[in-house]
Parts: C-alpha cells; structure tokens; sequence
C-alpha cells in the first residue's frame, strides 16, 4: 500500500489543512495517514482562533505511527507553535532519510491571522533543511530568509538562500500573489560547486473568486506522487495540474472564499 503522511492542522470546513491533504491523497491515489498539530476555530471567511495540540500528544502521535509503518513521503503543513514544530522535529529523527519530505511552511492564513508563532520560525528553518521541496509563497519565501521578494530577481534571491542558506534540496516559490502572471520558480540544489538551477514553471491566471487550500493542496499532490515514485519534476508539473484543474472546479458552500472541486 502507497501511503503519505500529513502533519498538519485541522480546518474545519474541510477546505484546507489536515482534512484536505486526506482528501488529495485519496485523489493522487494514495493512502493517507494524519497527524494533527493544531485544532481551529474557522469558516470559509476568516481563521476566529488557532488552539495549538499538546506537543507530548503530537510526538506520541508519530513516534507509535513511524514505529509501526514508514510512509512513501511525508508532507509538512501548519505547524503553530514553537513546542509543536520541535515535537514534530523530535518525531521525525527516526525516519529514514529516503523518504521523500514535502514542507508547506505556512506562516499565516489568507486572512492575515498568524498559523505559526513567530519565535517557532528557527525551528521551521532546521525542518526544512534537508527536505526534499519546500513550497512557499511570495511572503513566505521572503520572511524566512529576510530577503525582497520584489520581481523575479528578488524570487530567484530567495530561493537561492532557501537551498544555500537553510539548506533545503529544492524550493518550489509559488507567484500566485505575484503581480502579473502567476509563474512559479522551481529552483534545485546543483552539483558541488555550482549555485541551485532555476526553471521558472508558467502558470495560468484563473478568473472567479478567491479560492482557499490551494497551497496545502499543491504540496499534498505533490507529496502523494512522490509516494508513488515519481521524480520531483513530474511530481511538480502533476500537482501543479491537479490544483489548477480543483481550482476550475472551485465551489462557494458558505458565504466565504470557494473551497477546491475535484473528483
């Protein structure tokens, strides 16, 4: 059995976080197993409140799952609190370093309200050094190496430091909030001695209404195909697809942002 796991938060609607990845697991065809990091109080408007879980219960959590299967990926998503990313950090210690490690590094909601405490940043940072892809946004890709993400050259000089200064092994930097076309830049680790490689990925401007968990879904896919053994390349280009066709399929069920449609 293919599995992925999800480590992330709870949302309520079933629009985003830990109910979503589920979701896009099951429709990239693999398992998915969950690991909650936070409960939150939210609609389809806005985020009213972020109750972190207790960070014993978190570790217990993947310490007796790991103990017992290893997933084919894992994907990282909202994590809230400092106590919370270093249990998850202590719970992951055992797992083999093959496996993929899909990091969302969601620092707040599309509403402006903080998901992640701004003194856990540090651990975030040493969780995502060594990770197979890391999947920030424009402020997310900025904040965590203090860089201007202003145009292409500032994107670039972020995801430059995300792989020379963090460490990861290749950054996705989404330009969905970009002005102009929405292109992503992919950028990866090179040989030794050589920068990261940078491929900027053309992306489609979809009209309608705010759409919510699209970055939760696009780092679900792409952890879900990984879990299939797919290479980084096809795993990107795949999710990519599947959230701009979710996002076509897109929904209003309540008077907030649409929630994704897909099979």
């Amino acid at each position: 059995m293919r599995t992925a796991l999800g480590i992330a938060g709870s949302d309520p609607t079933g629009g985003a976080g830990l109910q979503l990845d589920l979701q896009v697991f099951r429709a990239r065809g693999v398992h998915g197993a969950g690991v909650v990091t936070a409960l939150t109080v939210q609609d389809t408007a806005k985020v009213h409140q972020v109750l972190p879980a207790f960070p014993s219960v978190v570790l217990d959590q993947l310490r007796i799952l790991l103990a017992d299967f290893t997933p084919g990926a894992v994907k990282l998503g909202m994590l809230a609190s400092d106590d919370v990313a270093r249990a998850v950090s202590l719970g992951l210690q055992g797992l083999d370093a093959s496996v993929p490690r899909v990091i969302d590094p969601v620092l707040a909601a599309s509403d402006g309200t903080p998901l992640l405490e701004r003194r856990a940043w540090g651990t975030l940072r040493e969780l995502i050094a060594g990770s197979t892809l890391a999947t920030p946004n424009l402020f997310e890709a900025g904040a965590l190496v203090e860089r201007d993400v202003s145009g292409r050259s500032g994107a670039e000089a972020a995801a430059r430091a995300w792989i020379e200064e963090i460490g990861a092994d290749a950054v996705l930097v989404k330009g969905g909030h970009a002005d102009g076309a929405p292109d992503d830049l992919l950028a990866r680790r090179g040989e030794p001695g050589s920068g990261p490689t940078l491929e900027w990925l053309p992306g489609e401007r979809i009209p309608g209404p705010p759409v919510h968990g699209t970055g939760c879904a696009l780092s679900s896919a792409i952890a879900a195909h990984l879990a299939r053994g797919d290479s980084l390349e096809a795993a990107v280009s795949a999710g990519r697809g599947f959230v701009a066709e979710a996002i076509r399929g897109a929904e209003a069920p309540g008077g907030g942002a649409r929630l994704l449609g897909f099979g």
